[in-house]
């Protein structure tokens, strides 16, 4: 792993690899706000924060789906226990751009629009973010699934791909799982929060997950550590605005 300072892959990425495999969200709590109204890959779009939304030193990027900076496709780490390997899709994507699409499998989300937030007064601490719309019913199964991680997971292993000269052997790295506690914005059905945390080599690498339920969306936000400088919560604003941005826009009819 890079000792500097990684981007966690997309969030939207992250929940379409956790569909793919099966798995869901870490925590939650009952319904808060009704379940909402699909919206269109358009509407998804739109619904996402703006700088306007943020205020001063908020900078917000529309990202296209898929495309993190740990690249798309390829192989990936395959983990000692098949249970988890959820958790390494999410952080090491390996599935085409575009995997939300207008006809994705079953389970898969439907749309798909991830961005990335950047605050002047903080230049390292940029959030990822990510927003995915499902079928009616599909996001709170999927966040009931990711909380029986915890147990299995709660420390796991994976094996690396083989490298390009195939000549070495792939690299073994240890992983721990904790739940992190998040508070629930208004708007929001429920709240998932929790850290992987790459244990092997010098320097440790951890990444910072926030999952948010709202109507028959996903939204994530990521962020990502290293070292003595553990990943931290992501902006309670900018989780806050769009929860609310996203709730109004299902409002909508």
């Amino acid at each position: 792993m890079p000792l500097r300072q990684p981007r966690p892959s997309a969030p939207a990425v992250v929940c379409a690899l956790l569909l793919v495999a099966g798995c869901t969200t870490v925590g939650g709590s009952a319904d808060r706000a009704g379940p909402g109204r699909e919206l269109s890959a358009a509407e998804l779009r739109a619904a996402a924060v703006a700088d306007a939304d943020l205020g001063p030193g908020y900078t917000v990027t529309v990202m296209t789906s898929g495309h993190g900076e740990t690249g798309s496709g390829g192989a990936r780490e395959v983990s000692g226990l098949p249970a988890c390997q959820p958790l390494l899709d999410a952080v090491t994507p390996a599935v085409p751009p575009g995997a939300a699409s207008a006809s994705p499998g079953p389970g898969a989300p439907y749309a798909e629009t991830d961005l990335g937030v950047a605050r002047a007064a903080d230049p390292q601490g940029g959030v990822y973010g990510g927003l995915l719309g499902y079928r009616a019913g599909r996001a709170a199964q999927l966040q009931a699934e990711l909380e029986k991680l915890f147990g299995p997971c709660a420390s796991f292993t994976s094996t690396a791909p083989p490298p390009v000269d195939k000549a070495r052997k792939g690299v073994r790295t240890r992983y721990r799982l904790s739940r992190e506690d998040a508070p629930t914005p208004g708007g929001a059905d429920a709240v998932t929060g929790f850290t992987l945390t790459n244990e092997s080599g010098s320097v440790m690498l951890s990444r910072r997950a926030v999952l948010v339920r709202v109507g028959p969306a996903l939204a994530v936000f990521t962020t990502v550590g290293v070292g003595a400088e553990p990943a931290t919560a992501p902006d309670e604003r900018i989780v806050r605005q769009q929860v609310a941005k996203l709730r109004a826009a299902q409002a909508k009819r």
